[in-house]
């Protein structure tokens, strides 16, 4: 079985996706000229401006549960994950992804706004919504869905569960138990009976706990990553020439490694930060905007806290100290550098942190990297939940949220007792997809995302702070929500 899910992930994941990823933050960067760049100010203005409602959500809630998606096992165990399989030049290529899905990102989570809808006194939008309204491809939006309902629902919260099981289990040593040949694990539990706890609040309870443990677990990791660069500044230098020299195959130590460094380091990339994979744009439509644009441009902010922020925090600590491996790329296990043995990726930044501060590195991270997978699954829940709405309307919905959630839970629990190696190789079947299906998407969908940052743009160069959006002004079809709303 393990044999075939790899086998399956690799056609998933074939440079033909690398390459789509790539291309299309080329094409979105360009023709929207480089707003990453050149509207930074809005994005930090924008953040913190907008309230919430009884349907919606404040545009700081919707960026905190983006994140609680974005950051989450990728920032630790996927940028270790990516320096073992790439080199250290993978992180410059999680910077180049980062750098150029920032646009796919606000695509796509504008459209996500432009055509939301109102359920059950909620908002809920996302590629399902945009694809049967913007396109009008019924059996496409449905494809997505059900993708999306697999992926988040059951494929993709065992990654985040199984690392944190591994972490705190290379932190504090808890055992797992054997009941009547049925493995019990502790973490696992725990784990499920707080999500059940949240799961069972409904969206706007899933905004408040982001709201309020994005920050803390962000800016508690930041502050420690801060403080070994500190403590190694004289080493920047020479580890930010390790990390271009190496994505660019200039030193023969890694020679070999340069397709490779590119693979993991947008591979990983854009498992960590989500741009283009369809995810966010479920979290952009539920908040509370004057304009489309503008949660557009918080969702392209949180690219760059994701990556820029986050994960080069985690780099950074990992090559200051020297606690990695490097993997040939064409036989796994067979290392060019081996720093760690007997370490899988999880323990890296364990071991990096606690290089500095033996008496609690290993624990710090492990709790760290407990608000990060945890969080990332209750983003996860509330992907799947959004499509379960979608597919299911009328009164029966109840009962199918209901099955998703003993699901959902029992997928949770099921991560803490597989393999590490399964459990990423199961979750990048589940990115993979949704970022084939929704990337398309967008891509048929780019000239009404470009109507709206022009619209937006205009604007704002009127000197108009917060701008209005009418659909049928730029036209815009079937964007009904906003059509009302102007009504």
């Amino acid at each position: 079985m393990d044999d075939i899910i790899n086998l399956i992930s690799s056609y998933v994941w074939s440079y033909a996706l690398i390459g789509l990823c790539a291309l299309t933050g080329i094409y979105f960067s360009i023709r929207t000229g480089f707003l990453q760049v050149v509207y930074i100010k809005d994005m930090v203005r924008l953040l913190f401006s907008g309230e919430k409602s009884d349907k919606g959500i404040t545009p700081f809630q919707a960026f905190s549960l983006a994140i609680s998606g974005r950051v989450g096992t990728g920032n630790i165990v996927g940028v270790a994950t990516a320096i073992a399989m790439g080199g250290p030049g993978a992180v410059f290529w999680m910077w180049f992804i980062a750098f150029l899905g920032s646009a796919s990102a606000f695509i796509e989570s504008a459209l996500g706004q432009v055509y939301k809808q109102e359920i059950n006194g909620e908002y809920r939008g996302g590629p399902s919504y945009y694809i049967e309204k913007g396109l009008g491809i019924k059996w496409y939006a449905v494809l997505f869905a059900i993708i999306t309902i697999m992926s988040c629902g059951l494929l993709l919260p065992g990654v985040q569960s199984n690392s944190i099981s591994s972490a705190l289990n290379n932190a504090f040593d808890i055992p797992m138990y054997d009941f009547a040949g049925i493995p019990i694990n502790v973490v696992g539990f725990i784990i499920i009976g707080l999500l059940a706890l949240i799961i069972f609040g409904g969206v706007k309870r899933l905004g408040q706990a982001s709201e309020f443990i994005v920050p803390f677990m962000a800016g508690a990791y930041i502050l420690m990553a801060i403080i070994i660069i500190g403590m190694n500044f004289e080493q920047i230098p020479s580890v930010l020439r390790l990390i271009f020299s190496s994505a660019f195959n200039q030193e023969s130590l890694y020679s070999g490694v340069f397709g490779a460094a590119i693979a993991w380091g947008i591979k990983r990339g854009i498992y960590s930060n989500e741009a283009g994979q369809g995810t966010a744009p479920h979290a952009a439509a539920a908040a509370e905007v004057n304009h489309p644009a503008q949660q557009g441009l918080v969702q392209a902010f949180s690219v760059y806290i994701d990556t820029l922020f986050v994960c080069t925090a985690t780099a950074f600590m990992i090559l200051f100290t020297g606690k990695y491996n490097v993997n040939h790329p064409e036989k796994v296990g067979n290392f060019i550098t081996e720093n760690l043995p007997g370490i899988d990726y999880t323990g890296f930044t364990q071991a990096a942190v606690s290089s500095e501060f033996p008496a609690f590195g290993d624990s710090f991270v492990a709790i760290a990297l407990f608000f990060f997978a945890f969080t990332t699954i209750m983003a996860y829940y509330y992907y799947a939940e959004t499509n379960i709405t979608y597919i299911f309307k009328g009164e029966n919905t109840k009962i199918y949220v209901w099955i998703l959630r003993i699901c959902f839970l029992g997928a949770t629990y099921y991560g803490t007792i597989k393999t590490a190696e399964t459990a990423w190789a199961i979750g990048d079947i589940g990115v993979g997809l949704m970022a084939w299906v929704n990337i398309i998407a967008i891509l048929l969908l780019s000239n009404v995302g470009l109507k709206v940052w022009k619209d937006y743009k205009d604007k704002r160069k009127k000197g108009i702070k917060n701008p209005d959006f009418n659909p049928l002004e730029i036209g815009i079809k079937n964007a009904t929500f906003w059509e009302n709303k102007n009504k």
